[in-house]
């Protein structure tokens, strides 16, 4: 049964969080590549940005339903949406776009669990931990090769 450290790829592109917004989609379209894991100086996992974390910055901002009750409008959403949705579109480094809640499997996690978590989660990106650090990561495309080999 193949595992993840048979189809991740070792030679992987991280990023910082102090990285412009800008200099992240010019090496995007340079490297070819749709996401990259966000480290410190030390190699450990911070964060994950994507592609779709580039174009969210530049969506329409959402405004909330209102509903109003005599004088008083009530939010029907949750009232910290519009506040994240405006920080992301502000934003100016990877820090401000990435996503810190990380998902992560090992070297020894199995391609059908890979593909579970990808299904249900709905994440394209997996990073490969090993000692607390980014040993490589697993794509769609990975999965992809590893099922059809």
């Amino acid at each position: 049964m193949l595992k993840a450290k048979d189809i991740m790829k070792t030679d992987i592109v991280t990023v910082t969080g102090d990285m412009t917004v800008e200099e992240l989609g010019r090496l995007f379209i340079e490297r070819g590549i749709s996401g990259a894991p966000v480290v410190d100086r030390d190699g450990r996992l911070l964060g994950v940005v994507t592609e779709n974390d580039l174009i969210s910055r530049n969506k329409r901002i959402h405004i909330p339903t209102m509903l109003r009750i005599f004088d008083a409008f009530i939010p029907i959403e949750p009232t910290g949406t519009m506040e994240d949705e405006m920080k992301r579109m502000s934003a100016t480094t990877v820090s401000e776009i990435c996503v810190k809640d990380v998902l992560t499997i090992t070297e020894e996690t199995t391609i059908e669990e890979i593909a579970t978590i990808m299904a249900e989660h709905r994440v394209h990106l997996l990073p490969v931990i090993r000692e607390g650090k980014v040993a490589g990561i697993v794509g769609k495309h990975e999965v992809i090769k590893g099922i059809s080999s």
